[in-house]
């Protein structure tokens, strides 16, 4: 299983909106301190705060922050709103309902396998927030990387 670029960089915002609750953030700053296109973070910042993790503020002095405390925001919550396609194999993907393609559809044992294998990856997603993500490795990290106070 691989997470795609896009949940990566959600995750890595929200984990630096976690460090930095004592301000509004710029995106231009976020991707500075993780060499992150800022174009790209855009539809990121923009996904997240359709999901309701990250509040915007328009304007001269506007920013993002997390919309509710990093302990209410589950990691598997943010993976599965993040990627748009759970499937491991073709036959659980999305446009792909049922398996139809498959000839082996109607016997595949492999297709449950995979299946309890990404509900156990799931599961240890849900077990950690993004306040679990955040320690003081993590706050002094990016104070190294980029000192933005």
């Amino acid at each position: 299983m691989r997470l795609t670029l896009h949940t990566d960089y959600a995750l890595r915002t929200l984990i630096y909106l976690g460090i930095r609750t004592d301000r509004l953030v710029s995106i231009r700053e976020i991707a500075q301190a993780y060499g992150i296109s800022e174009n790209h973070l855009v539809k990121i910042i923009h996904r997240l705060g359709l999901g309701g993790f990250i509040s915007t503020q328009r304007g001269r002095n506007g920013g993002l922050r997390l919309a509710r405390p990093a302990a209410e925001i589950r990691i598997g919550d943010v993976v599965r709103y993040t990627e748009e396609d759970m499937g491991l194999v073709a036959c659980m993907q999305s446009d792909q309902p049922g398996g139809q393609d498959c000839i082996l559809a109607r016997a595949c044992r492999l297709r449950g396998v995979l299946g309890e294998a990404l509900g156990s990856f799931m599961g240890v997603l849900d077990r950690y927030t993004l306040a679990d993500m955040i320690g003081d490795n993590e706050r002094s990290g990016l104070g190294e990387l980029r000192n933005f106070d």
